[in-house]
């Protein structure tokens, strides 16, 4: 595997190395002593998948509480999204600031998302499927979200959406100081 840095503290995108022959390719998509080495969680916890079926859909922008530790690695199995991370962490050096990435089979590319950052993407082939490797198990008392369109973040999606959730549409408006008191409670 190879891992690349984002601009965001704890945010790596990861790509296979497929050896391939006439059959196909086989290729390794997590290693325990390759994420230690990066200073990755090595452990998973709980697997989860996502079945989108129409273009445009959006989810997201979803994220943990503190004191939940849940950290996320994502890969796009079939299809194709934009994938959106955004830093929540009051005290990092790029607090609300946004990285996005194209995950895609055809990419065989996966990003680790640390805790504290929302998470979200936008589908960008018909019958895409999404697959999450977590670091705690999810929290429903600790799930919230932001809205996929907040202007505190300034995320151009690259498509018009198409469908999302009544529960992703209805998140409110983020507010900063109301966000950084809670964080920083819920970690100490």
């Amino acid at each position: 595997m190879r891992f690349s840095a984002t601009p965001i503290e704890g945010l790596f995108e990861v790509f296979i190395e497929p050896a391939a022959d006439e059959r196909g390719f086989f290729a390794r998509t997590w290693c325990t002593e390759e994420f230690a080495q990066h200073g990755l969680p090595a452990g998973f916890v709980q697997a989860s998948v996502s079945r989108n079926h129409r273009r445009g859909t959006v989810r997201g922008l979803h994220f943990q509480w503190p004191p939940s530790r849940e950290g996320k690695l994502v890969r796009c199995e079939r299809g194709a999204v934009q994938d959106v991370v955004v830093d929540l962490r009051p005290e990092s050096a790029t607090y609300l600031e946004h990285f996005a990435v194209h995950l895609g089979q055809e990419r065989a590319n996966a990003i680790f998302i640390p805790p504290g950052l929302a998470h979200g993407f936008q589908v960008l082939e018909d019958d895409t499927q999404v697959f999450y490797m977590m670091t705690d198990v999810h929290a429903p008392a600790l799930a919230d979200g932001f809205r996929w369109d907040d202007p505190a973040f300034g995320i151009d999606w690259p498509l018009p959406v198409t469908v999302i959730s009544e529960r992703d549409r209805a998140y409110p408006d983020f507010d900063a100081a109301a966000h950084a008191r809670r964080f920083l409670e819920g970690a100490s």
